[in-house]
């Protein structure tokens, strides 16, 4: 009987530690997926915007000669 109460407490562990390493995962793909969101809202700000950004450089433009 003794032997079956430490194997269920064994996979009882086990278990613990595998739910701890999902929740970090989801915990993580959360982030990411937030931090994805906020890049495309963004862009697309600045798609509306009629894509100016107040980053564009000099040597970014094409000259009128072109």
């Amino acid at each position: 009987m003794e032997s079956r109460i430490e194997a269920l407490e064994i996979k009882l562990m086990h278990a613990e530690d595998q739910l701890e390493s999902l929740n970090l995962t989801v915990y993580r793909q959360q982030q990411r997926i937030e931090w994805l969101e906020g890049q495309f809202k963004a862009m697309r700000e600045q798609i509306a915007a009629g894509g100016r950004s107040e980053t564009r450089r000099p040597e970014d433009e094409i000259p009128p000669h072109y």
